[in-house]
């Protein structure tokens, strides 16, 4: 969808980057150890095998050294310092800022890369129920969401379980608010209630939406996220209510009882920002025009404090090339983090990026995400031809010292998937991430559920399979 842009935020230094060589470099030894006695042939279970002392050298530096609790830390002085940080915000621009500055500190190549991205504003917003008894609704609007007339818009409840149901009592939907009362079945079905709900209302006449929040678990707190309008269908207010509220009225409505509800919603959508991709690097020593792309997302939700979704995985993404940078290790292909703007709008800054990039694709080895939580790993997921996961089965192998020797299917991310669309190996972290869901894109979502032990497991992963599938002799076979 075409958007205007607005006028672009001060930052004449990081401009200036753009288009000059003028970033830091790593001094690090010309031939690293790790370069050449461990060097088996054309083997690749004996090759990786090779690495067997410089994974065990990364791992002890992030579980048991000098970078013990690091990306705790860094996440903690991150998110303590900036907050939350939505698209298009001046928290994003200023997390843009601390983190550009933070990885120059560290020693590392930095650069930002410019991307247009979306810029909604919550405003003011409130729900009530008014009938059969006064209540307040916790909620939250939903990303993309027009808002109420100043007045807001009082109307009768329809609550429905599905939207098939919808479609059965659509002459009863009229001019009501629509509650969708649906259960969590998983995150990847349920969600399509919080996307597509307000559309699918609108198509029946609803005034506007209260969806229940996509989350197993609920101590009445309401979830946030984008929503999708279609084209063509009348656009009506969206939020999300909590478990508890949906449920009640849902015992509500099946008694009989007549529900009314007051919503208002001050929300509204600006033209487009000028917002960054944030990129460091560790330039290759032989092929530094091949990658191998680590990454998470930067921007988070406008409540909370965005440490788990996606603070985490960028931090790890960072300690993995500060592991490497304190080894004094320098892989044969270029190491690239790279933080995201704009995923949760639906990978805007990465879409992006690719567009920008694309035209390189064959020299991108593996690209990998982390957008799932930072909890205890207990395996990788891996996207990519036959040989490439059997090369990959050996560098899991490596990890036995953390007990995360299980390699899976179907890497995952939004920012990777146009790569991997195109036959790029991709990878993704899978953790016990039982309670992520629990305080996904709510004000729960703070630093109180990250653990300093997890994260140091997840940096070392992360380091470690970078680090290894950057240096082999081959790329990765598509």
């Amino acid at each position: 969808m075409a958007r205007q842009s607005r006028a672009p935020f001060l930052m004449s230094l990081s401009v200036l980057l753009l288009v000059c060589d003028c970033h830091p470099r790593i001094v690090v030894d010309s031939m690293p150890e790790s370069n050449n006695a461990s060097w088996k042939g054309s083997d690749s279970a004996a090759e990786v095998a090779g690495y067997v002392d410089v994974a065990k050298r990364i791992i002890d530096l992030a579980l048991f050294g000098a970078a013990q609790n690091r990306s705790y830390r860094r996440l903690a002085d991150f998110t303590d310092t900036i907050g939350n940080r939505v698209s298009g915000s001046k928290n994003l621009e200023k997390a843009i800022n601390y983190m550009y500055d933070a990885m120059r500190q560290d020693g590392l190549d930095v650069h930002l890369e410019p991307v247009k991205i979306p810029h909604w504003v919550r405003g003011e917003e409130s729900a009530e129920m008014i009938e059969p008894r006064p209540k307040h609704l916790a909620m939250l609007g939903l990303g993309s969401s027009v808002g109420t007339p100043p007045e807001g818009i009082t109307a009768e409840v329809l609550v429905v379980q599905s939207f098939e149901e919808l479609k059965r009592r659509a002459g009863e939907a009229a001019g009501k608010i629509v509650v969708f009362n649906q259960p969590f079945v998983s995150y990847s079905e349920t969600v399509a209630y919080r996307a597509f709900g307000a559309s699918e209302a609108a198509k029946v006449g609803a005034l506007a939406t209260l969806i229940r929040s996509i989350t197993p678990f609920s101590i009445n707190s309401p979830h946030t996220g984008w929503q999708d309008y279609q084209n063509g269908v009348k656009q009506i207010p969206t939020a999300c209510i909590t478990v508890e509220d949906a449920e009640l009225m849902a015992r509500m409505a099946q008694r009989g009882q007549r529900i009314v509800v007051r919503l208002t919603m001050g929300a509204k959508t600006l033209p487009d920002a000028d917002s960054f991709n944030t990129v460091a690097e560790i330039k290759g020593w032989q092929h530094p025009e091949q990658v191998v792309l680590l990454s998470g997302h930067l921007d988070s939700w406008d409540v909370g404090q965005g440490a788990m979704d996606d603070g985490g995985g960028a931090m790890i993404s960072w300690e993995a090339l500060s592991l490497i940078k304190d080894l004094r290790l320098r892989p044969r292909r270029t190491l690239r983090v790279v933080l995201w703007t704009a995923e949760e709008q639906g990978g805007v800054g990465a879409q992006q990026y690719y567009n920008l990039h694309k035209v390189n694709v064959s020299n991108f080895d593996l690209v990998m995400e982390s957008d799932l939580g930072t909890f205890t790993p207990l395996a990788l997921q891996f996207t990519g031809s036959d040989a490439a996961r059997m090369v990959m089965e050996e560098v899991v192998k490596l990890l036995a010292p953390i007990n995360v020797t299980r390699l899976e299917s179907h890497g995952e991310g939004t920012d990777i998937s146009p790569w991997m669309e195109t036959g790029v190996p991709g990878a993704s972290l899978h953790v016990a991430d039982d309670r992520y869901f629990w305080f996904h894109h709510t004000e729960g979502d703070t630093m109180t559920v990250q653990d300093p032990r997890e994260m140091d497991l997840c940096s070392a992963l992360w380091a470690v399979v970078a680090y290894v599938v950057a240096d082999l002799q081959e790329m990765l076979p598509r």
